[in-house]
């Protein structure tokens, strides 16, 4: 229920902090005084769309805040699943609107989005307006009402997630069959690129072993005659009938090493000089090495040239730049080429799934079915009854249910039936009239409010194409209603006013120090609430038999 509610900075509101009891609570005051203005700030606490309108004017944001106590189970579980503390079922839903229209939502200081505060409200509060009458030609909503007084909320959840199932089958072998139709088309095609790619045995790196061996063979003479030079250049003062460079520094390391039994320094210089004719001898090894591998072959420079333009060829063919992109293409041809194969297989796993998913969804519409049959006499006659009482006393109300498409709440229609004078009932959103609307919204409420449990309803006029006696009886409903939940009744009937214990005055008033105008709601004491009736009963002049009329009124309360 809701405890408390805080506003400010809403529209004509300044700032309100106002505490509820429970049962029935009665909201009155004149027209334009607010009271829907109130009703707004609640919708907007329980995750109705914000605006820069909602701020009053001057002011730099709005804060709506209200107090619930629940023990709501769901609730709890919704809670946890986004890291909102429980605090044993005490809920603090705040909403701050800024002057851009944005707006941040907590529950319990936490941060949650407004999707979480219409999850909330929905099991916290239910606002009946005076134009919420149009659902009853919503066949949903016809059809939710017999499901509630059915009790089927477990069958409705399983019936959805069988419907999902069936669906999600349905719209995966669609998008397989998709797939394979664009396998088949692109079949050919695609196998003779990949047989391309795989003829070419391509390798990681290649193409730059290639490269650096075209090289070479294309300036094989060249790199041959530089090799021989400097291997030539060894040997060149035998070639000339002296010594090789090696014998004269062989030479040089024995005549050193001799001086050095004189002179240290010779030893030294000997062992370095032998060092350097050990490095020369290892050059000489690799040139001669080197020069002995260079291939002349032309044969191999064609064969060379002819494998990287096939690769060249192949990138930009395919557009990719490196061999490396080539060999994932041919890879991903290759998967595409098998998943034909392994789609087929998948979608005829999928079929097979299909019928036993449409058989568990046929069973559960077909027990939803019984359900409805059983309870629609039943809530015909409750409703009914429930009308009959409001000074309709021939009416008439049945439910039928009609075969539909399947759908996630199964297959079948629900269509409300109605006659004020005991005639052939119709179609009610077609034959009523709006107090014969009310009085059968009401009844409808009354009911629902019963079986789904809700903490706290709000019904703003819900009296509206209704007085005298009437009235008096639809106030006594919701009085009764009251005894087992939270009421919030906004009324401009006094009849209906005069019920319940708790009653608040919504005005307005221009502040002097602003010349504007600002809302306001306070909760009224027995003489303030005499005179309120009494203004109800007869205007803005209040007579001496008004008075009297009010205190009879809520003497008979």
């Amino acid at each position: 229920m809701l405890q408390r509610l805080h506003v400010s900075n809403y529209v004509l509101i300044d700032s309100l902090d106002i505490d509820f009891p429970e049962g029935l609570i009665i909201i009155t005051g004149q027209t334009g005084a607010g009271k829907s203005i109130l009703l707004g700030a609640l919708s907007l606490l329980m995750g109705a769309k914000a605006d820069a309108g909602m701020i009053k004017d001057g002011a730099d944001n709005c804060v709506v805040e209200g107090e619930f106590e629940t023990s709501d189970p769901v609730i709890r579980a919704l809670l946890d699943e986004n890291d909102v503390d429980w605090e044993d079922g005490h809920l603090i839903i705040r909403r701050l609107v800024n002057p851009s229209g944005r707006s941040r939502a907590f529950v319990n200081d936490s941060p949650v989005s407004v999707g979480i505060l219409q999850d909330l409200s929905s099991r916290l509060v239910d606002i009946h307006s005076q134009h919420q009458t149009l659902l009853l030609s919503d066949r949903q909503f016809q059809l939710s009402v017999l499901d509630h007084y059915a009790g089927n909320g477990e069958l409705l959840a399983e019936c959805g997630k069988a419907w999902k199932r069936v669906q999600d089958l349905k719209s995966e072998i669609s998008s397989l069959d998709e797939q394979i139709a664009r396998s088949e088309r692109d079949r050919d095609y695609n196998e003779a690129q990949f047989r391309q790619l795989e003829a070419a045995s391509l390798k990681e790196g290649e193409l730059a072993e290639l490269e650096d061996e075209q090289r070479q063979l294309a300036n094989a003479e060249e790199i041959k005659t530089c090799l021989c030079t400097a291997e030539s250049a060894f040997d060149q003062n035998s070639s000339e009938g002296g010594a090789s460079i090696d014998t004269s520094l062989k030479e040089a390391v024995r005549q050193l090493s001799k001086a050095g039994r004189f002179i240290p320094d010779a030893t030294s210089l000997s062992e370095r000089l032998d060092s350097c004719r050990l490095e020369l001898e290892d050059i000489l090894s690799e040139i001669s090495s080197i020069n002995s591998s260079v291939n002349l072959s032309q044969s191999r420079l064609e064969e060379v040239e002819d494998r990287m333009s096939l690769i060249y060829g192949l990138m930009h063919k395919h557009a990719c730049a490196s061999e490396s992109e080539l060999i994932g293409l041919r890879d991903n041809l290759s998967m595409t080429i098998c998943d034909s194969t392994l789609l087929q297989e998948k979608r005829k796993s999928l079929v097979l799934a299909l019928e036993p998913a449409r058989g568990h969804y046929s069973k559960i519409a077909d027990s939803l079915h019984k359900s409805r049959e059983a309870a629609m006499k039943p809530l015909s006659g409750s409703i009914q009854e429930s009308v009959r009482s409001l000074e309709l006393p021939y009416a008439v109300f049945e439910v039928v249910i009609s075969e539909v498409a399947p759908s996630a709440s199964g297959t079948d229609q629900v269509t409300f039936l109605f006659s004020a004078n005991g005639t052939a009932p119709a179609d009610v959103a077609k034959c009523a009239s709006g107090g014969e609307l009310s009085r059968i919204m009401l009844s409808l409420k009354a009911m629902m409010a019963t079986f789904t449990q809700m903490p706290t309803l709000i019904f703003d006029e819900i009296d509206t194409g209704v007085s005298g006696s009437v009235a008096d009886k639809i106030g006594s409903m919701i009085c009764q209603m009251g005894q087992s939940m939270q009421v919030f009744a906004i009324t401009h009937l006094p009849q209906v006013a005069a019920k319940g214990k708790a009653h608040y005055l919504v005005s307005k008033e221009m502040n002097p120090q602003t010349g504007k105008a600002v809302s306001s709601i306070n909760r009224l004491g027995e003489r303030e609430r005499v005179l309120e009736l009494a203004r109800m009963l007869s205007g803005s002049t209040l007579t001496e038999a008004a008075i009297a009329n009010a205190e009879s009124l809520l003497k008979g309360c």
